[in-house]
């Protein structure tokens, strides 16, 4: 592809977003994509992939040869016309949250394309459309599972009345009582020992638990500021915890959800215990 053409892709996209009304990082979370490969891609540093304009056709309604300058390609507002009732967020997020249900449920390497297009009632090929490798589906649904949880954690905190009520509900957020919290772990297990096979999914796995500490460490520095936490040290303090979270919960997925072993409530009560001990102002 000339530089030319690169620079027509890339206004076409810019386009697209345009339309869709969201910001480019919002744009990034519908396909499923890095929000830095996208910012790269629109600039010029980077090419898009076929798969990442198949689903930048697919999030903004439009001919993927029209993206790429085709002559006889439709061009969008004939497309919408023509197009079906596309599923909630579009194909690609559809395809990715059926991937990451079925993950819970079987575990990555029992779930089948031929699955995932039977969720989606749609064919394998246009699952390998969208994402072309297993490679490919996995480092989606991390990435997936990365936007819901964090997310997740700005709704949840964002009427904490000091930095030890953020940190309550953080914790809160993070035991596995509920079936879909139970599946969100399962799914994260099972991502995790995948990150330690493949390195795009390593380097997710970093880049997400670099994030999700720097949120504790950063509610911590708050708490010892405003006098509800003692002096710590906000990193150290936050990998601690953080590690004893993940212990907690592989010990509670571990145990059947009424049988012996260690339950939500045991795993509340450590964390909470832990906090208590090591950071709570006296």
């Amino acid at each position: 592809m000339q530089p030319q053409q690169r620079d027509d892709v890339s206004e076409r996209v810019r386009k697209v977003i345009a339309d869709a009304g969201v910001t480019q990082r919002e744009f990034a979370r519908r396909i499923v994509m890095d929000p830095s490969k996208l910012s790269r891609s629109l600039g010029g540093t980077r090419r898009f992939t076929a798969a990442e304009l198949a689903r930048v056709a697919a999030a903004g309604g439009v001919d993927a040869g029209w993206l790429l300058g085709t002559p006889d390609a439709a061009p969008p507002a004939r497309r919408r016309r023509a197009a079906g009732p596309l599923p909630e967020g579009g194909r690609p997020l559809q395809i990715v949250r059926e991937t990451v249900r079925l993950i819970a449920e079987r575990g990555f390497h029992a779930v089948r394309v031929q699955d995932i297009a039977a969720a989606c009632d749609t064919s394998t090929a246009a699952i390998h459309y969208h994402f072309p490798g297993r490679d490919d589906l996995l480092e989606a649904a991390v990435r997936w599972c990365m936007d819901e949880d964090t997310a997740r954690r700005a709704a949840c905190v964002e009427d904490a009345a000091d930095a030890a009520d953020e940190l309550r509900q953080l914790i809160d957020l993070q035991v596995p009582r509920t079936p879909q919290q139970r599946r969100q772990w399962s799914v994260w297990l099972d991502l995790w020992a995948e990150a330690a096979r493949s390195t795009a999914v390593g380097r997710l796995h970093i880049d997400y638990y670099r994030q999700w500490r720097a949120t504790v460490a950063d509610v911590i520095r708050r708490g010892v500021a405003e006098g509800v936490f003692r002096p710590a040290d906000p990193e150290a303090a936050a990998l601690r915890l953080t590690a004893l979270i993940d212990g907690l919960a592989t010990q509670v997925l571990a145990s059947a959800p009424d049988g012996p072993g260690t339950s939500p409530d045991d795993m509340h009560e450590a964390l909470a215990a832990h906090v208590d001990a090591t950071l709570t102002a006296r």
